[in-house]
């Protein structure tokens, strides 16, 4: 096992670079820091003119054309083309395109520049420059300097800040963001939802010593019987932690308040492995999401993170949860609110988004298609919310490209290394509707096999399509060999059918391993009401869900193990274009672009208690 836990943290740094001070800082709220949140300024350049010159060359570092320069003139006879002030003022956290009339379909390049003055108590630290997600590419520089460039709209990145570049006054800070989309890149080109751009995370300067524990990992040990472990109360926990820098001697000490548990563990190099027990564990459940707070010490320096303890698993056809089957009563959802047509970012939506599924019964949320915001696995993780989280490798990607596989790689073991100490997360995903081939299945298979090595202690999957043949839907997609679970994307009664071919379809799957529906739905507008044949009409929804739970009590495979039809709340796709019923909109939510709860949303809702129902009264026998 601690070989295994030191090979994971030795592919963490080989993915992340070879300089350890750029891997990602996780859990910076525990951490000594500053918001750089608010009110930023901004320049649209759909030319690239601050980053290219009118040779289209990219410009040299002190050119004062440059739009990471400060242009503020100094006497009347200076010329200027660039500037940052009022009335050109964005929020940040937040995209774009729901700022200003002038961004609403804008993709390209935008300038974001702010001051900000050297934080307190800085001496003898180190001081990291941290974003939440920027969509899609940035370049990221400081009084004229560049720290670095990221890609991926989805996922955390930090650079730190060379100490002769931080000033004690009005630290010049821009930020160039491009939300442009490429073939081969990561989404490609061809999406169903639709692009902010923008910062549209958090913005923080993280504080820490110069020697501190930059990720860390603590957990039930995967490797034990968890049905005998709760008989005895007794459980084996096993982790890591590593250093930002290779350390000679040293400690990092794991303690656990509530369960009087205090332990040291030596560092080797920039790494330590930790294995203990404990007993009386309460452990995280949807039922009893129970968090420990857990303190990491290294040299008087600590940083706390509430963690849950539980064991997720698969027997045979079974999702097991702590010993104990468990049916996924899930919903897909989009990072957005729908209301206000923008990014989900805050606390508040989290808890807008994640309480509607749970007024829904859901136990499970599947946050699609892209890791979504850290407060979101944040708030899951106290409310027992299961997560199904994934990375947007989605459709088209150049599967054939090694450099898409490397990018590909990139946003999982980021999303891997953020949320990795979250209860609620049972599932990494490694992407959505890939078509089928041989290059793709190499491809995507590479991806399962590094997800496993990056943590082997949850369930890996991917949403796949189904396989029409003889009148049999059969589930044999080549990658459902390497995932834990078989997950199905299925719109049978919406297209290219109605809803009562639900009535005599056959399901057969080709893998003896749990069967999940990652997707199925049909679209309906809140408020247009009609008989239920009529497409778009409220009815058409309701009617749609009620066929096809039928199909699923009726005529589904032994294995089904759950679901997370499509989807909680409308939001917007470019692709939707339906004059009448979609202007730029994916109807298929349960919940209106409103917020008003459709009649679907109530069938759905229904059955899941149902479920809940039968489940109490077999955990009561």
């Amino acid at each position: 096992m601690k070989n295994l836990l030191l090979s994971a943290i030795a592919l963490l740094g080989s993915l992340f670079g070879a300089n350890a001070q750029d891997a990602l800082i996780v859990n910076t709220q525990g951490r000594q820091h500053v918001s750089l949140n608010g009110t930023w300024h901004y320049i649209i350049d759909p030319y690239d003119t601050g980053f290219y010159d009118y040779r289209f060359k990219e410009r040299p570092e002190k050119d004062a054309g440059a739009y990471w320069n400060n242009s503020e003139p100094k006497d009347p006879t200076q010329w200027t083309e660039h500037g940052y002030k009022a009335p050109y003022n964005i929020q940040v956290p937040g995209d774009w395109n729901s700022q200003d009339k002038q961004f609403l379909y804008y993709e390209g390049s935008v300038w974001y520049q702010r001051n900000f003055d050297k934080p307190a108590a800085t001496a003898g630290k180190d001081v990291y420059l941290y974003f939440g997600a920027v969509n899609y590419e940035a370049h990221v520089y400081l009084n004229g300097k560049k720290l670095g460039t990221h890609k991926g709209g989805f996922t955390a990145f930090n650079f730190k800040i060379p100490k002769e570049l931080l000033k004690d006054k009005d630290n010049f800070l821009v930020v160039r963001v491009d939300n442009r989309r490429h073939a081969d890149e990561i989404p490609t080109v061809n999406t169903d939802w639709f692009n902010y751009g923008g910062i549209t995370r958090d913005v923080e300067l993280v504080i820490v010593p110069q020697n501190f524990i930059q990720q860390y990992n603590l957990q039930l040990d995967p490797s034990q019987d968890i049905v005998a472990a709760k008989k005895k109360n007794k459980y084996k926990l096993s982790g890591w932690a590593k250093i930002n820098t290779p350390l000679k001697g040293g400690k990092v000490t794991v303690e656990i308040p509530e369960l009087k548990l205090k332990k040291e563990f030596a560092v080797q190099g920039d790494s330590v492995a930790f294995n203990f027990e404990a007993g009386k564990i309460g452990l995280w459940s949807p039922e009893s999401p129970k968090l420990y707070n857990v303190k990491f010490a290294l040299g008087g320096e600590s940083v706390s993170e509430k963690v849950g303890f539980r064991k997720i698993e698969v027997s045979g056809k079974k999702i097991i949860l702590n010993g104990k089957q468990v049916f996924l009563r899930g919903i897909s959802i989009h990072e957005e609110i729908p209301q206000q047509i923008r990014r989900a970012h805050s606390n508040k939506d989290a808890s807008q988004l994640l309480g509607w599924a749970k007024d829904l019964n859901c136990n499970m949320v599947r946050l699609a298609h892209y890791p979504h915001n850290e407060n979101m696995t944040r708030v899951a993780d106290s409310l027992g919310l299961m997560v199904w989280s994934e990375i947007p490798v989605y459709w088209t990607i150049e599967f054939g490209n090694p450099e898409v596989l490397v990018k590909a790689k990139k946003q999982l073991t980021e999303m891997i290394a953020r949320d990795r100490n979250r209860a609620s997360i049972i599932i990494w995903s490694v992407g959505n509707e890939t078509p089928v081939s041989p290059i793709r299945t190499t491809f995507m298979s590479t991806l399962v096999k590094t997800a496993k090595k990056l943590d082997g202690s949850r369930l890996i999957s991917a949403a796949l399509e189904v396989n029409y043949q003889n009148g049999v839907h059969h589930v044999d997609d080549p990658l459902g060999q390497y995932t834990d679970i078989v997950s199905l994307n299925e719109y049978l009664g919406w297209y290219g059918s109605t809803p009562d071919a639900c009535r005599d379809a056959k399901w057969t799957v080709g893998y003896d391993k749990p069967f999940f529906v990652s997707e199925t739905g049909a679209e309906g507008n809140f408020g247009f009401h009609a008989d239920k044949t009529a497409r778009f009409s409220e009815e058409y929804q309701e009617w749609y869900y009620q066929e096809q739970i039928k199909m699923f009590e009726e005529r589904f495979p032994d294995s089904y193990s759950g679901l997370s039809p499509w989807i909680l709340a409308d939001f917007r796709s470019p692709r939707r274009n339906n004059p009448t019923y979609q202007e730029g909109w994916n109807t298929k939510g349960l919940i209106s672009k409103n917020g008003e709860k459709k009649k679907a949303f109530y069938v759905l809702q229904a059955y899941y208690k149902k479920i809940m129902e039968k489940e109490l009264a077999i955990n009561k026998q």
